[in-house]
């Protein structure tokens, strides 16, 4: 049986269900995440698209970019999702799954772009922009 693991918005109204492990979980630093969330990083889970299901209201999209749209409650304001618009997989943000500890970040994207406060000493690979950028 695969396994599942819920996750929602801060007032409710919005949840979802993934199913299996995601593709990667990575912490990205990039200027448009950090304006998304009102934070200095978000933490992602990357799914394939077939293994999210929202189980309630459907998240409103922004699109964010020429290539990329971004999920959030449109009550609440909590960010939930982005993906790729040509993409066959979605990010959910790690921080709104019910239980966030069971998947750990395995990186961090866009350093080049984090905010200089913001010291990663957490051993994890670390890339200047996209995962296998020098």
């Amino acid at each position: 049986m695969t396994e599942t693991n819920d996750g929602g918005c801060q007032c409710g109204r919005i949840r979802y269900r993934v199913r299996g492990a995601p593709n990667n979980t990575t912490t990205c630093h990039c200027t448009q995440c950090r304006m998304a969330a009102g934070a200095a990083f978000v933490t992602w889970s990357e799914f394939p698209a077939e293994m999210v299901t929202f189980t309630g209201e459907r998240p409103q999209f922004y699109r964010s970019s020429d290539t990329a749209e971004r999920g959030f409650c449109p009550s609440c304001g909590t960010t939930l999702t982005f993906c790729y618009l040509d993409g066959a997989d979605i990010d959910i943000s790690t921080a709104t799954l019910d239980n966030p500890g069971v998947f750990p970040p395995e990186d961090h994207l866009w350093v080049d772009s984090k905010v200089s406060w913001v010291n990663i000493n957490d051993g994890l690979p670390q890339y200047p922009r996209m995962r296998g950028s020098d």
